[in-house]
Protein backbone atom coordinates (compact mmCIF):
# COMPACT_ATOMS: atom_id res chain seq x y z
CA UNK A 1 0.00 0.00 0.00
CA UNK A 2 1.09 3.60 -1.12
CA UNK A 3 2.33 5.37 1.68
CA UNK A 4 -0.18 8.46 1.41
CA UNK A 5 -3.09 6.16 1.46
CA UNK A 6 -1.75 3.92 4.73
CA UNK A 7 -4.31 4.45 7.66
CA UNK A 8 -2.33 5.85 10.31
CA UNK A 9 -1.98 8.46 13.55
CA UNK A 10 0.44 10.17 15.59
CA UNK A 11 -0.48 11.11 18.95
CA UNK A 12 1.09 12.99 21.89
CA UNK A 13 -0.21 13.07 25.01
CA UNK A 14 1.55 15.23 27.70
CA UNK A 15 0.89 15.37 31.65
CA UNK A 16 2.31 15.81 35.20
CA UNK A 17 2.37 12.36 35.16
CA UNK A 18 3.84 11.26 31.49
CA UNK A 19 4.97 12.45 28.34
CA UNK A 20 3.93 10.11 25.45
CA UNK A 21 4.48 9.85 21.51
CA UNK A 22 3.14 7.76 19.67
CA UNK A 23 3.38 6.98 16.04
CA UNK A 24 1.17 4.43 14.64
CA UNK A 25 0.16 2.61 11.28
CA UNK A 26 -2.88 -0.04 10.79
CA UNK A 27 -1.29 -1.05 7.49
CA UNK A 28 2.35 -1.72 8.68
CA UNK A 29 4.44 -4.61 8.73
CA UNK A 30 5.26 -5.86 11.99
CA UNK A 31 8.05 -3.52 13.24
CA UNK A 32 8.58 -1.51 16.29
CA UNK A 33 10.64 1.43 18.30
CA UNK A 34 8.98 1.11 22.02
CA UNK A 35 10.69 2.62 25.17
CA UNK A 36 8.51 3.05 27.82
CA UNK A 37 10.67 2.33 30.49
CA UNK A 38 9.12 -1.05 31.52
CA UNK A 39 10.98 -3.96 29.82
CA UNK A 40 8.16 -6.32 29.94
CA UNK A 41 5.56 -3.78 28.54
CA UNK A 42 8.03 -2.81 25.84
CA UNK A 43 7.84 -6.50 25.07
CA UNK A 44 4.06 -6.94 25.19
CA UNK A 45 3.93 -4.07 22.82
CA UNK A 46 6.60 -5.38 20.61
CA UNK A 47 4.71 -8.82 20.28
CA UNK A 48 1.32 -6.77 19.62
CA UNK A 49 3.09 -4.77 16.29
CA UNK A 50 4.72 -8.01 15.27
CA UNK A 51 1.26 -10.06 15.42
CA UNK A 52 -0.90 -7.64 14.30
CA UNK A 53 1.31 -6.45 11.55
CA UNK A 54 1.06 -3.02 12.59
CA UNK A 55 4.15 -0.24 12.87
CA UNK A 56 4.49 1.75 16.02
CA UNK A 57 7.27 4.28 17.35
CA UNK A 58 6.80 5.03 20.70
CA UNK A 59 8.54 6.89 23.48
CA UNK A 60 7.19 7.24 26.87
CA UNK A 61 8.55 9.08 29.89
CA UNK A 62 6.66 8.51 32.77
CA UNK A 63 6.62 8.71 36.64
CA UNK A 64 8.27 5.18 37.31
CA UNK A 65 9.48 6.09 40.59
CA UNK A 66 5.83 6.51 42.06
CA UNK A 67 4.78 2.93 40.26
CA UNK A 68 3.85 1.77 36.32
CA UNK A 69 0.49 2.52 36.72
CA UNK A 70 0.25 6.31 35.13
CA UNK A 71 2.45 4.81 32.34
CA UNK A 72 0.81 1.53 31.24
CA UNK A 73 -2.60 3.21 31.88
CA UNK A 74 -1.81 6.46 29.67
CA UNK A 75 -0.55 4.29 26.76
CA UNK A 76 -3.52 2.44 26.54
CA UNK A 77 -5.44 5.58 26.25
CA UNK A 78 -3.08 6.79 23.29
CA UNK A 79 -3.02 4.07 21.70
CA UNK A 80 -6.79 3.72 21.78
CA UNK A 81 -6.85 7.26 20.26
CA UNK A 82 -4.25 6.41 17.82
CA UNK A 83 -6.49 3.38 16.46
CA UNK A 84 -9.38 4.72 16.49
CA UNK A 85 -7.98 8.28 15.01
CA UNK A 86 -6.22 5.47 12.03
CA UNK A 87 -9.21 3.27 11.21
CA UNK A 88 -11.11 6.85 10.32
CA UNK A 89 -14.39 6.62 8.76
CA UNK A 90 -14.65 2.81 9.00
CA UNK A 91 -15.29 2.34 5.19
CA UNK A 92 -15.46 -1.01 4.47
CA UNK A 93 -13.43 -2.46 7.22
CA UNK A 94 -15.01 -6.45 8.34
CA UNK A 95 -15.84 -4.76 12.42
CA UNK A 96 -15.52 -7.46 13.88
CA UNK A 97 -12.32 -9.75 14.73
CA UNK A 98 -11.73 -12.71 16.60
CA UNK A 99 -9.11 -15.49 17.65
CA UNK A 100 -8.63 -18.51 20.08
CA UNK A 101 -4.85 -17.90 20.58
CA UNK A 102 -2.84 -21.12 22.06
CA UNK A 103 0.71 -20.58 23.51
CA UNK A 104 2.16 -23.22 25.29
CA UNK A 105 -0.50 -24.31 28.42
CA UNK A 106 -2.10 -21.23 27.55
CA UNK A 107 -5.32 -20.65 25.55
CA UNK A 108 -6.88 -17.28 25.35
CA UNK A 109 -9.87 -15.78 23.29
CA UNK A 110 -10.32 -12.54 22.00
CA UNK A 111 -13.05 -10.67 20.54
CA UNK A 112 -13.41 -7.31 18.75
CA UNK A 113 -16.28 -5.05 17.59
CA UNK A 114 -15.02 -1.49 15.98
CA UNK A 115 -18.81 -0.76 17.07
CA UNK A 116 -17.61 3.54 18.82
CA UNK A 117 -19.35 1.42 21.78
CA UNK A 118 -16.58 0.94 24.54
CA UNK A 119 -16.75 -1.99 27.09
CA UNK A 120 -14.60 -4.27 27.94
CA UNK A 121 -14.67 -7.43 29.41
CA UNK A 122 -11.82 -9.27 31.15
CA UNK A 123 -12.32 -12.75 32.36
CA UNK A 124 -8.89 -13.48 33.42
CA UNK A 125 -7.05 -14.83 37.09
CA UNK A 126 -3.23 -13.56 37.01
CA UNK A 127 -1.79 -15.51 40.21
CA UNK A 128 1.41 -13.23 40.34
CA UNK A 129 1.74 -9.83 41.50
CA UNK A 130 4.42 -8.49 38.89
CA UNK A 131 6.10 -10.15 35.84
CA UNK A 132 9.33 -8.76 35.48
CA UNK A 133 8.71 -5.02 36.23
CA UNK A 134 5.34 -5.44 34.98
CA UNK A 135 2.11 -5.01 37.80
CA UNK A 136 0.04 -7.89 36.70
CA UNK A 137 -3.19 -6.20 38.01
CA UNK A 138 -2.23 -2.99 34.85
CA UNK A 139 -3.17 -5.63 32.48
CA UNK A 140 -6.43 -5.10 32.97
CA UNK A 141 -6.66 -1.56 33.13
CA UNK A 142 -4.76 -1.14 30.06
CA UNK A 143 -7.13 -3.00 28.30
CA UNK A 144 -9.35 -0.62 29.59
CA UNK A 145 -8.12 2.31 28.59
CA UNK A 146 -7.32 1.66 25.16
CA UNK A 147 -11.03 0.29 24.93
CA UNK A 148 -12.58 3.05 26.32
CA UNK A 149 -10.45 5.68 24.18
CA UNK A 150 -10.77 3.32 20.96
CA UNK A 151 -14.40 3.32 21.41
CA UNK A 152 -14.30 -0.82 21.03
CA UNK A 153 -16.28 -3.65 22.48
CA UNK A 154 -13.26 -5.70 23.84
CA UNK A 155 -13.34 -9.39 25.44
CA UNK A 156 -10.83 -11.57 26.48
CA UNK A 157 -10.98 -14.43 28.34
CA UNK A 158 -8.40 -17.02 29.36
CA UNK A 159 -9.76 -20.35 28.69
CA UNK A 160 -6.75 -22.11 30.74
CA UNK A 161 -3.36 -21.35 31.20
CA UNK A 162 -0.99 -21.14 34.76
CA UNK A 163 2.04 -19.12 33.57
CA UNK A 164 1.74 -15.80 34.15
CA UNK A 165 4.06 -14.56 31.84
CA UNK A 166 2.21 -16.75 28.95
CA UNK A 167 -1.03 -15.93 29.81
CA UNK A 168 -0.25 -12.10 29.46
CA UNK A 169 1.55 -12.20 26.26
CA UNK A 170 -1.10 -14.64 25.29
CA UNK A 171 -3.32 -11.49 25.40
CA UNK A 172 -1.58 -8.85 23.55
CA UNK A 173 -0.80 -11.07 20.99
CA UNK A 174 -4.86 -12.34 20.79
CA UNK A 175 -5.40 -8.88 20.40
CA UNK A 176 -3.35 -8.05 17.82
CA UNK A 177 -5.07 -10.64 15.55
CA UNK A 178 -8.49 -9.60 16.50
CA UNK A 179 -7.68 -6.27 15.60
CA UNK A 180 -6.10 -6.67 12.33
CA UNK A 181 -8.96 -9.08 11.29
CA UNK A 182 -11.50 -6.22 12.22
CA UNK A 183 -9.93 -2.98 10.56
CA UNK A 184 -9.22 -5.16 7.61
CA UNK A 185 -11.12 -3.77 4.54
CA UNK A 186 -12.98 -5.64 2.37
CA UNK A 187 -14.31 -4.61 -0.93
CA UNK A 188 -18.00 -6.24 -0.42
CA UNK A 189 -18.48 -3.51 2.02
CA UNK A 190 -19.04 -0.15 0.18
CA UNK A 191 -19.75 1.82 3.58
CA UNK A 192 -19.87 0.86 7.19
CA UNK A 193 -20.71 -2.21 8.20
CA UNK A 194 -24.17 -1.60 10.11
CA UNK A 195 -27.57 -1.58 9.63
CA UNK A 196 -27.87 1.78 11.47
CA UNK A 197 -25.90 3.72 8.44
CA UNK A 198 -23.61 5.06 11.08
CA UNK A 199 -21.35 3.48 13.09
Amino acid sequence: MAEDLKRMADVKRKTSETDIDMHFVIDGRGTANIQTGIGFFDHMLNSFTRHGLFDMDLKVQGDLYVDSHHTIEDTGIVLGQAIKEAVGDKKSIRRYGSILLPMDETLVLCAIDLSGRPYLVFDAELTTSQVGYLDTEMVKEFFYAVSYSAGLNLHIKLIHGSNNHHIIEGMFKAFAKALDEATLTDSRIPDQMTTKGSL
